[in-house]
């Protein structure tokens, strides 16, 4: 029976090798999506931000958190993403800044999160982020604390949410003046598109490749 350990001990081999990134990307990219094409070249230089995907145990299942961003006059309103944000000239370097922001918005600690490496950068163009996700894991479910500000809520999601192939949609919205072909997951209550459904289809996609 394949344990906790071992599961986060072949994740992180997996990390250390070349990840699918775009081939896995476009799965869960809205189409027409500017940005998510390989070569692509933002005409200004997009700001970076890092995220944190953390992997931790509760009621005997691997969990990630996910957060839902309040409504307020911006580009990401209500929608549900990682913990995390731009980087700062504090931030020794994108991993800091993921952990920075997850501290700030829902009180993981940095010296609790094991880093096991990192996923493919993402950019995202509506924001102008260049976005880096950094995989985690704690081998306790963090003591989490919530910015109301930042946060209006704080989603704990079983990774078997994510691999179940019956919370995956697809619908045609109008964004921006535009139909687009939006995939995306159904988590909760809540809909995960975008670039964190991006980055966790490739999350699934190195999963699927070793088995994990």
């Amino acid at each position: 029976m394949t344990t906790h350990s071992d599961f986060i001990e072949s994740l992180r081999a997996r990390l250390a090798e070349p990840l699918p990134g775009y081939s896995a990307h476009r799965e869960m990219s809205p189409v027409p999506r500017r940005g998510t094409e390989p070569g692509y070249v933002p005409p200004i230089p997009p700001r970076r931000g890092g995220v944190l995907v953390l992997f931790y145990p509760h009621n005997g299942l691997l969990h990630l958190p996910l957060i839902l961003r309040p409504t307020y006059n911006g580009t990401h309103s209500g929608q549900v993403s990682f913990p995390g944000g731009g980087e700062e000239e504090v931030d020794a370097d994108i991993t800091a800044t993921a952990l920075r922001e997850a501290n700030e918005e829902v009180g993981i600690r940095p010296s609790d999160a094991e880093i096991l490496g990192h996923l493919s950068k993402l950019y995202i163009e509506p924001s102008n982020f260049e976005v880096y996700p950094t995989v985690g894991w704690t081998a306790q479910r963090p003591a989490f604390r919530i910015d109301p500000h930042e946060v209006e809520r704080l989603l704990e999601v079983p990774l078997s949410d994510f691999q179940d192939p019956t919370n995956r949609y697809e619908e045609l919205w109008n964004l921006r003046g535009q139909q687009v072909k939006v995939p995306f997951f159904k988590i909760q209550g809540q809909i995960v598109w975008g670039a964190t459904a991006m980055i966790l289809y490739e999350l699934m996609a190195v999963m699927e490749e070793n088995a994990l």
